[in-house]
């Protein structure tokens, strides 16, 4: 599989869509769960979620997020930016910055159902790494699950990435953090760049 990975633009928000139509939360979401705080949430549609994001990809300083083509056929995705285009994170407890210093972050992963386990995401993040260097980042920030070793987790738990990927691609774990002490831990990962 070789893969073209470009910057999300208007005119690839419907090859986006077919992607995201595959079913399961990007079909109803539209990777805008982190752009919009909690009360927002539960009042938006699958309609203005698309919206929100196609409003992301007409802002000209940079794209929402990077989209995989396999022989034009979308098969994955990744949203990054600075940390301020992510809303939620400004209110999140468990998400909360860890200090200062300006940051870019990742929060979502799509991959479609026959393309998994081919190594797409794994090359997603190696593009939004290059595309946020070279847009001026100096962090790159993401909040990965840890998976277990022989753990199996849903997909849609995954949607963030694995901490093994990140780690990986050279992210170092920074913090762990957690909402009560049934929940799982969080790990915040950065890079520097």
């Amino acid at each position: 599989m070789t893969l073209e990975i470009v910057p999300l633009t208007p005119a690839r928000v419907a090859d986006l869509a077919t992607l995201f139509d595959q079913g399961g939360d990007p079909k109803w979401c539209w990777c805008s769960y982190f752009r919009v705080r909690g009360r927002d949430w539960t009042n938006s549609t699958a309609a203005d979620n698309r919206e929100l994001l196609a409003a992301a990809a007409r802002r000209r300083h940079h794209a929402p997020g990077l989209v995989a083509y396999d022989e034009g056929t979308v098969v994955g995705w990744v949203s990054l930016g600075p940390r301020d285009d992510y809303e939620r994170l400004a209110y999140s407890r468990v998400l909360a910055p860890v200090d200062e210093v300006p940051v870019w972050s990742i929060v979502c992963f799509v991959v479609g159902r026959k393309s998994r386990g081919k190594g797409v995401a794994g090359e997603l993040l190696a593009g939004a790494v290059d595309y946020a260097r070279d847009h001026g980042a100096t962090m790159l920030e993401a909040y990965p699950v840890d998976v277990r070793v022989g753990e199996r987790i849903a997909s849609a738990s995954a949607y963030q990435g694995t901490l093994g990927m990140f780690k990986r691609a050279g992210f170092k774990v920074v913090e762990r953090r957690q909402l009560n002490s049934t929940s799982r831990t969080r790990p915040i990962a950065r890079l520097e760049l």
